[in-house]
């Protein structure tokens, strides 16, 4: 006996579920797409939509020192994260997945432990130690502070990436003589690299974006944009605000986007 209901009854539930799916993302990304047009509604007020289009706003935010100083801390602070996490994460993957010791897991597992602990009590630790060694207010301490919390992030894209390269291949340069360091930098490193950049990504939007830490840490000669942004909401609400969270989110997305860009063809797919 035929059915013909069932076909439009599979097709209705994946469209709810497709609904559903697109709620969700509305969801997410409107509280960032709504600062978008603010931006552009001119410097009296903050409103949605905006009554003018102006970009004086931004004008203010690039006239100002403290905005601008801020940008640029944020920027260097974000790069040097990036760079040695990168470097500490990969590495500290890279003995993870290949290597054999007594206590493995446990190591893993403390490596990845800033992911779990509430960003709050990172932030109180690390101010009590850094205090201690004259890091507060340093843009070296924002990036070792930082990253401390990326470094997890990056030995979890980075071990994805080893698992799916052919190890007999480091075998192959072990058996030819090749030390450790070698068959890492000139054996590994070739066919992670897509891993690599991901989490140099996302270990730089990790810092960019990072307000919690970079509260204890910051001093007035190194401030990052986060910090002015969260310290005008609670003096007063400077317009700038709006040309700040603006550039916060497109860059966001710009790097999600250079990251698809030059995804590997067999991800897309997946």
């Amino acid at each position: 006996m035929n059915r013909p209901l069932e076909p439009s009854g599979w097709n209705l539930r994946e469209l709810l579920f497709a609904l559903l799916i697109g709620c969700i993302y509305v969801f997410l990304t409107l509280p960032s797409i709504l600062t978008i047009p603010i931006s552009f509604g001119g410097a009296t007020s903050l409103t949605f939509p905006p009554r003018t289009f102006s970009f004086e706003l931004y004008e203010r935010f690039f006239s100002s020192p403290v905005w601008t100083g801020s940008l640029v801390e944020s920027l260097i602070v974000g790069c040097g994260t990036a760079m040695l996490a990168t470097l500490i994460g990969s590495l500290a993957a890279f003995g993870l997945v290949r290597g054999a010791f007594p206590g493995q897991k446990l190591v893993g597992v403390i490596l990845l432990s800033p992911i779990l602990v509430p960003s709050i009590v990172i932030a109180l630790g690390v101010y009590f130690y850094f205090s201690q060694l004259g890091l507060i207010g340093t843009t070296s301490g924002l990036v070792l502070a930082h990253s401390l919390l990326t470094i997890p992030y990056v030995i979890v894209v980075v071990t994805s990436g080893l698992k799916q390269i052919d190890q007999n291949v480091e075998t192959a340069a072990a058996v030819m003589g090749a030390t450790p360091m070698a068959i890492y930098t000139r054996v590994v490193v070739p066919q992670i690299w897509y891993s690599l950049a991901s989490a140099f990504l996302f270990a730089f939007l990790i810092s960019f974006d990072e307000v919690v830490i970079s509260w204890f840490i910051a001093g007035t000669s190194a401030t990052t944009l986060p910090v002015v942004m969260y310290s005008s909401l609670k003096v007063e609400v400077a317009p700038e605000i709006a040309a700040a969270a603006t550039m916060l989110a497109l860059t966001s997305i710009a790097i999600i986007l250079f990251y698809a860009a030059f995804q590997k063809p067999e991800e897309r797919e997946n």
